[in-house]
């Protein structure tokens, strides 16, 4: 099992709370930059409960394979400090990554379908952008 610290912006997916009937599913969009050949973490996976436990984890499914690419979840536990109400928790949750061929460079897109306990459903569509080490640009 993969231990996660947790810091600054990281996107999560499955925080626990109170959805209203417009949020029981909903279509999210990202992009993610990646290189070629490397394991990149395209999401985070898990529930986090109000009283700052673990709630069931969701199943997620690959509903579009990337063209090129490959797509794996693995179970991690996650540690985050200073969110919402909770100081500080431990939980588990799963944690997907994208890796694409050696010789591949451009946009590659794939769509994952997360679905809660509580019914909620959220569709990811998300597209990693695979360039050359190096490519990016510093700040």
């Amino acid at each position: 099992m993969k231990v996660l610290l947790l810091t600054g912006a990281l996107f999560f997916a499955g925080m626990a709370g109170c959805a209203s009937a417009q949020e029981q599913s909903r279509t999210v969009e990202r992009t993610v930059k990646s290189v070629p050949n490397r394991d990149t973490r395209i999401g985070v996976y898990l529930n986090v409960q109000p009283d700052c436990t673990s709630g069931p984890l969701p199943t997620i499914r690959l509903v579009s394979p990337p063209a090129s690419g490959k797509v794996v979840v693995k179970n991690a536990k996650v540690k985050a400090t200073n969110y919402k109400a909770c100081l500080a928790l431990e939980v588990p949750a799963y944690v997907a990554f994208y890796k694409s061929p050696a010789d591949f460079l451009g946009n590659d897109v794939l769509t994952i379908e997360v679905k809660y306990a509580g019914g909620r459903t959220e569709i990811q569509k998300i597209t990693v952008n695979v360039m050359k080490a190096g490519g990016e640009q510093r700040i």
